[in-house]
């Protein structure tokens, strides 16, 4: 039983850690009513779990049933179908149970043939004790399996024949670390009675966290070892091979009808008198648009900079005591962070910000060539990201829930034309003119995995932009990183041009000291119409020496492979442009005017518009409630799990309300590009 310990201490020892306990949800089956005390006796349980199917599908409620007698998980459609035949069901002899790395929620069955089944209990508690459980049994039937007469059949003899028996000095010894890993966690945490010393001491938080750390990656590695021995052996008898260890990410971002039941929450139950201090208003997610009227919109009188850290230096232990349950490069899509490092706005506004100089945006198509409009094109790129950070302290703004809309505008002034210049003492005709105006529209396309639409036009230029971001974020250490997978393009419509481009990913670094924003990674830019392309590299700064923010850039004319001009400098400061001609430009983008964007107030805004669906917490992030703040996002997070399994239950499937997906992307469901009216 030595492997069936090791499994029980894992898992015990990740549910003591659980810094963020989840909230139960009703229906969760027999198995969630457990006490959670564990014992070595084989114990027949049922419960309804959520199952991955597939990239279309997504993750399904099933009735599973661990047969102890029979060796088998089954699975049903519900409760009642039991009487039926099982939809599914997997042997559990020489299978293997591990809890997922990627939250605390979901585990993996995979049975000795290579099939497997991904599975999503309610909180932490229910994992373990499923986990638990499947391994019990799956011991007791490996180990009758392997003292069963190997000539009985021939089944019997390959099953014991893929048993990686000689991994199993490796178990013990993993069975040996994890006992001594154990006894170190409840030494440390056995520490509240001593005088002088803590369990919330930085240093013992740190040497918990690089002790979870080094076990979850052992465990991982061992894990993997036993299905690639399984694999290749089924492979020398004939058999299917395991060419995947976990369901592989979509090449396509797909569409996020799937429930959630992943968020972590705050202590407790929801009960009804929380839900009364802001319960946000019921929403209707029918998937109906409604069009923006442009003088409900008013300049935006927010100016939040997030200088202050506050909370982040008082709560450094709670953050010491999250980090110790992660491991290096763990997907942190799912891990819910501390209210106290969130900033006062959503993602989707985040987005509009980085259009905080509308007035290069429209420029771009006053280029008086191909070569001209694309040097534009990077000087708008590149002066984006500093005012799309609020101040230079690293904070995470919310994630918006599926369905969250953003949407705001910019006037810029227009300019005189050459040809047109006026009279001396006579006004200025550009003057008396209407200015340009710039609209943009986001939402929230998929929650899992999360995908972001956002879209911008200025009408009277015939431009507008089209962009679809999937946000992944990673554990580094010290530092998180988050990749934006997508991909955007401007259409200048005028001059029958499309300009495609990728985005940089971007790194909280120092994460436990003053977090700040580092950008880095290669990103492209390419028109095929003119043959004119830019390849932009953000510079991550050398471990010793080097300088922060560097960024290099260059514009090419791809049919003579002529290089037409160099930049250098800093995103977040000074940028210098160097043309073949011998001519240099220097632009300061600390010295750029901001120009307001535009905003409906929130009374008049729809429920799911990301200032007024999150305005409690932001309210109570300003008046520095940080409890408060957390409440009023739990409430958030409950509604949208509810809403999501509702839809799963009535097999309901997501409409979204301004974007549609079309081939790899999301594409706005009115862009001028498809206004005849507009076109050249």
């Amino acid at each position: 039983m030595q492997g069936e310990t090791t499994a029980v201490r894992i898992t015990d020892t990740e549910g003591k850690l659980d810094a963020f306990p989840q909230n139960r949800t009703p229906g969760s089956g027999r198995a969630g009513a457990k006490s959670w005390q564990y014992s070595d006796h084989m114990e027949n349980i049922d419960g309804y779990l959520m199952k991955y199917t597939n990239l279309v599908t997504g993750w399904q409620y099933r009735f599973f049933v661990l047969n102890n007698e029979a060796g088998l998980l089954e699975y049903f459609v519900n409760e009642q179908s039991r009487p039926q035949k099982p939809r599914g069901m997997l042997p559990l002899a020489g299978a293997v149970i591990s809890p997922s790395d990627e939250d605390s929620h979901t585990f993996t069955v995979n049975a000795i043939s290579g099939e497997q089944y991904k599975l999503r209990a309610t909180d932490a508690k229910e994992r373990q004790h499923w986990v638990s459980r499947l391994q019990i049994c799956t011991q007791h039937h490996t180990e009758a399996m392997g003292k069963s007469n190997p000539h009985r059949s021939p089944e019997p003899t390959l099953k014991r024949s893929l048993l990686p028996d000689h991994l199993n000095d490796a178990r013990e010894m993993m069975s040996q670390a994890q006992g001594q890993h154990r006894d170190l966690i409840q030494s440390i945490e056995g520490l509240s009675a001593a005088p002088g010393l803590s369990p919330l001491d930085p240093d013992l938080l740190m040497l918990k966290a690089t002790s979870m750390a080094t076990m979850n990656c052992l465990n991982e590695c061992l894990h993997i070892l036993h299905l690639q021995q399984v694999a290749r052996q089924r492979g020398s008898l004939g058999g299917p091979t395991i060419e995947w260890l976990e369901p592989k990410l979509p090449d396509i971002l797909k569409n996020g009808s799937s429930p959630l039941g992943n968020f972590a929450t705050g202590e407790g139950p929801l009960e009804g008198s929380q839900l009364e201090l802001s319960s946000p208003e019921s929403c209707s997610f029918s998937g109906e648009w409604e069009d923006i009227d442009a003088e409900d919109e008013l300049e935006d009188s927010f100016t939040d900079k997030e200088e202050d850290l506050g909370a982040v230096e008082e709560e450094r232990s709670v953050i010491l005591h999250l980090l110790s349950q992660l491991k290096l490069g763990m997907d942190l899509t799912r891990v819910v962070l501390p209210t106290f490092i969130l900033e006062k706005r959503s993602l989707l506004e985040m987005y509009a910000d980085f259009m905080s100089h509308p007035e290069l945006f429209v420029a771009i198509a006053d280029g008086s060539s191909p070569e001209d409009r694309m040097v534009r094109f990077v000087e708008y790129y590149l002066t984006s990201f500093h005012e799309g950070r609020k101040g230079a302290i690293a904070k995470k703004p919310y994630n918006p829930i599926i369905g969250e809309t953003f949407h705001c505008s910019w006037k810029v002034p227009r300019k005189p034309e050459a040809s047109r210049e006026s009279p001396q003492g006579s006004p200025d005709p550009a003057a008396s003119q209407e200015p340009y105006q710039v609209r943009f529209v986001a939402e929230q396309v998929s929650h899992h995995p999360p995908v972001s639409g956002f879209y911008a036009e200025c009408q009277e230029r015939r431009m507008c932009v089209n962009t679809h971001v999937w946000t992944k974020s990673k554990f580094m250490g010290m530092s998180i990183g988050v990749s934006m997978i997508g991909e955007g393009c401007l259409h200048l419509l005028e001059h029958e041009e499309e300009y495609t481009f990728t985005l940089p990913c971007a790194y909280a670094r120092s994460i436990l000291t003053v977090p700040w924003v580092e950008l880095g990674g290669k990103i492209n830019i390419a028109c095929v119409k003119s043959g004119y392309s830019a390849v932009i590299t953000f510079q991550t700064k050398p471990f010793y020496g080097g300088k922060l923010h560097k960024v290099t850039a260059e514009v090419k004319h791809n049919p003579t492979n002529a290089v037409v001009c160099r930049v250098q400098g800093e995103w977040n400061g000074v940028l210098e442009f160097s043309y073949t001609s011998g001519e240099t430009r220097v632009v300061d983008v600390t010295k750029l005017p901001v120009t307001r964007k535009h905003v409906r107030p929130i009374e008049k805004q729809g429920p799911t518009e990301s200032r007024r669906l999150w305005q409690h917490v932001t309210e109570s992030l300003r008046q520095k409630d940080i409890d408060k703040a957390t409440e009023h996002k739990r409430i958030l997070e409950e509604r949208q799990r509810t809403e999501e399994r509702h839809r799963a239950e009535t097999e309901t499937p997501w409409r979204t309300r301004y974007f549609d997906r079309e081939g790899e992307g999301w594409i706005y469901h009115k862009p001028l590009w498809k206004n005849s009216a507009l076109k050249p």
